[in-house]
This record gives structure tokens, C-alpha cells and sequence, in this order.
């Protein structure tokens, strides 16, 4: 599976359920999603719902976040949040279920915005156990947890790989978890600065998961500056087998094709 759309960001002109088939329609096996529901712990007929969906589509669920806020609100997500914790904690069973029915094993944990009045090594140290205990809830089913470097957002203190990188090393080395990885998304780590072929040869063994878009703006590839495609070159060489995650914004497509610009024989397995 050489793409999978993430269906929070794309085909927003669409409900949320509806796209998964359109998906599919433009010639993609696989879907990724942020947290799809309103709660950390959706109703079942809500869940039953999303997976449904998924099936009726006939396509693969590739990664899902865990619960993560108010996004468009600010919130990044609620590992390191104290007051959330409680909902995090809630919510990692209700994941590793949602992977368990869909053959999702991809789960993305949003670390969280340094909080006011919080002392960021007391953060540091809860976001380590949050995510040893979010390890544990997937690691039942082959699940791994994602950690991603993301921009745009100064209280989120995870700005480059090296940073998720130590925070991965910490909850291994403090709490024995292993199936945690690096979730390399090639625009935040390009508008945080970050030399995207250094941090490729670096950390090349540590990549779990991999999405794209251009920059500037976060449009789809071609739309700006950036060398996506070579990455993705090097990526494969370098042995990264995944999917690479389409995760950037695209105009409501009405008649456009927001994929256009790659071939559709290139969008599935086959």
C-alpha cells in the first residue's frame, strides 16, 4: 500500500463517514483518521458506525490518533496534560478495540501543549507513563504508538526528531516499553527548520510511519518547495515498507481531483 488519505484533512467536503468510500473511489486502498468522535469514549453504535463504514468501503484503516482535544480549538493532543489524563487513560481501550476490528496498528499519540502553571518535567515525566500505558493497551494486538514532531504550535514542545526521539528513548528506558516509533511527517519537521535529510539518515530505524505535505501552505505535493518525492525515494531505499500518509489540505473538490498529481495506477497496491 504505497498511500493511504488521512480522511480528517482531505475530502472535508464530504461527512466524515462518506469518506472513506471516496477514498476508495479515487483509486486508495488505505485511510488514516485524527480521532474521529466528539469524546474520548464514543458511543458503541458511534463506533459501529466508523467501522462500517471502513468495511463498506473496503478499505484499511492505517493509523488512527488517540483521542487528542479540541484541535481546531488548539489542543494537541492530552499525554502530557495532567487534567486530561483521566480521559487519555480512558480512551486507550476504546483505541486498541477500534484496532482490533479494523486491523488498524498504527496509533498516533498527540504529546500535548505545555500547560501554564505546570512544571514541563512533571509534564515530561506523566507524558513518558502515559505513553508506556498507551504501549501496553495496543501491544495486545501488534499496535504501535506513533510520536510525531508537529509545527505550527509554540507550546508543543516536540519540535524535532531528536525531541520525539529522547522522549521515545525515556519511556523505553524507564518503563521497558518497545513498540513505540517515530511518526515523520516531512512538513512539520521542513517549517520547524529541521534538515529532513539529516534527520532521514539519523533516525532512518526509529520511522514508524511516514506523511506528507508541501510547504509553504500544506498543500499537496508540487504546490511547494519541498523535495517530496525524493524523501520518499529515500525513505524506501533506506527500507521504510509503510504506507506514506497523505496529510495535506486541499480546496473542496467539487470537480477537482485533489489528488491530481499523482498518477491514480500509483495510489493503491495493485
Amino acid at each position: 500500500m504505497p498511500y493511504t488519505v488521512n480522511c480528517s484533512i482531505l475530502l472535508t467536503d464530504l461527512p466524515l463517514l462518506e469518506r472513506p468510500a471516496a477514498a476508495k473511489a479515487a483509486g486508495f486502498d488505505g485511510v488514516e483518521f485524527w480521532w474521529p468522535f466528539a469524546t474520548p469514549t464514543p458511543a458503541a453504535d458511534e463506533i459501529d458506525a466508523f467501522v462500517g463504514a471502513l468495511a463498506d468501503a473496503g478499505v484499511q484503516l492505517t493509523g488512527l490518533n488517540f483521542d487528542a482535544g479540541n484541535m481546531p480549538g488548539g489542543d494537541r493532543g492530552l499525554i502530557s496534560w495532567p487534567e486530561r489524563t483521566a480521559d487519555l487513560r480512558a480512551n486507550l481501550d476504546v483505541v486498541a478495540r477500534i484496532g482490533e476490528r479494523t486491523g488498524c496498528r498504527a496509533f498516533n499519540a498527540l504529546y500535548g501543549n505545555r500547560v501554564d502553571g505546570e512544571d514541563p518535567a512533571a509534564q515530561d515525566a506523566l507524558g513518558a507513563e502515559n505513553l508506556a500505558l498507551a504501549a501496553r493497551a495496543v501491544e495486545r494486538i501488534g499496535g504501535t504508538v506513533l510520536l510525531e514532531p508537529v509545527s505550527g504550535t509554540p507550546a508543543y514542545p516536540l519540535k524535532t526528531s531528536a525531541d520525539a526521539v529522547a522522549v521515545l528513548d525515556r519511556v523505553r528506558d524507564e518503563h521497558g516499553a518497545t513498540n513505540l516509533g517515530l511518526l515523520f511527517d516531512v512538513y512539520h519537521l521542513s517549517v520547524n527548520g529541521s534538515d529532513v535529510d539529516l534527520d532521514l539518515k539519523t533516525y532512518g530505524d526509529r520511522i514508524a510511519h511516514v506523511q506528507i505535505a508541501d510547504a509553504p501552505g500544506r498543500g499537496a505535493p508540487g504546490s511547494g518547495d519541498l523535495p517530496i518525492q525524493r524523501w520518499i525515494d529515500d525513505l524506501r531505499a533506506a527500507g521504510y515498507a509503510g504506507p506514506v500518509g497523505l496529510e495535506y489540505k486541499a480546496e473542496p473538490s467539487g470537480d477537482a481531483d485533489p489528488f491530481a498529481w499523482l498518477p491514480r495506477e500509483q495510489r493503491s497496491a495493485r
